[in-house]
């Protein structure tokens, strides 16, 4: 019996021991990591929350609104719906896609692609919103489009809202596999031209579709961007290494892509940089098996992680997801 005794506290360790490493284990975001059809997700950082903002996947007709989404870990997400609808925007009605969201001066700055627009004859192009508040409420920054033509042959759609080093902020986007790249004023109404008296310079890799991204990592760019079609199942993303903004930019593969067992249609992303780590995070989309329907598509995510050369390694999708990952 005193053997057995001795034995009891050693078992209780075990057993809450074994609970932890369970209870560690359930923390798992799990993909999709909110319900509903979203797609083209920008992750961000404000503060000690992760925030994500994701187009709403359903007909052109239909998407006239943007949902938020925010977290503390990565795990629980809580929805603040309709940060921005078409009624707050005068000339957008319809194919309201691919937000980027930025915080400048307390103010926060939401960019979208709004209308579908096909050529400069026709009312749309990209936008851009604020707020006082990451959850909106967020209303017409400028009245107008903030591009309402095609540059260089790009469809003004896919903005994505990109911070410098030195704290110049660029818009990159295009639709149509053209890129571009333009300098920002300060107060995010238009821009400023670049030495050479141009505004628009094209930055467009091989292979690019749609959906740019852009991150700085050891003094160095990374450019990533959509390949493929968005409909199909060889929709994917790939990217470029540079010691600019500008480029030039030569593709060096695909990183994210389908897994027929799991899912397909993986692009579309961004990525999150816990800030002060070297952990980081690609946030895409994807298509259940089976689904069919174009628009059914849902937020993923899932580590991204470097080599010791500074490559990307290639990522594999999960149903599993993320541990829980509080911010600081």
């Amino acid at each position: 019996m005193k053997a057995i005794s001795r034995l009891l506290p050693a078992i209780g360790l075990l057993f809450l021991a074994s609970s932890s490493i369970a209870d560690d284990k359930a923390k798992l975001s799990g993909n999709p990591i909110f319900p509903g059809w979203y797609a083209d997700p920008e992750g961000t950082v404000f503060g000690d929350t992760y925030w994500i903002y994701p187009t709403f996947s359903a007909r052109y007709d239909d998407q006239v609104y943007f949902d938020a989404f925010s977290s503390k870990d990565l795990i629980t997400w809580e929805k603040h719906p309709r940060v921005l609808t078409a009624g707050a925007i005068g000339w957008a009605k319809r194919a309201m896609w691919a937000p980027s969201v930025v915080e400048r001066g307390g103010k926060y700055y939401f960019f979208f692609g709004a209308n579908d627009i096909q050529n400069d004859r026709e009312v749309g192009g990209i936008g851009v919103a604020i707020a006082e508040s990451p959850g909106g409420p967020f209303r017409d920054h400028l009245g107008k489009p903030l591009i309402d033509r095609f540059h260089n042959g790009a469809q003004p759609i896919d903005q994505f809202a990109f911070r410098d080093a030195d704290g110049r902020y660029y818009l990159i986007y295009g639709g149509w596999r053209h890129c571009n790249i333009a300098r920002l004023n300060d107060d995010f109404t238009g821009f400023v031209p670049f030495p050479d008296g141009t505004t628009f310079k094209e930055i467009t890799p091989e292979g690019y579709v749609e959906g740019p991204f852009m991150f700085i990592r050891g003094g160095r760019y990374y450019f990533m961007w959509s390949e493929g079609g968005w409909t199909g199942p060889d929709y994917c993303v790939a990217y470029a290494i540079a010691d600019s903004p500008f480029g030039p930019f030569r593709r060096i593969g695909k990183i994210l892509k389908q897994d027929p067992a799991i899912a397909t249609g993986a692009g579309h992303h961004s990525v999150i940089h816990v800030p002060g780590t070297e952990e980081y995070y690609i946030v895409y989309h994807r298509r259940p098996l089976g689904e069919t329907d174009a628009n059914s598509r849902q937020t993923c995510i899932d580590r991204m992680e470097f080599d010791e050369k500074g490559l990307i390694r290639p990522i594999r999708i999960t149903r599993e997801g993320v541990p829980a990952r509080p911010l600081k």
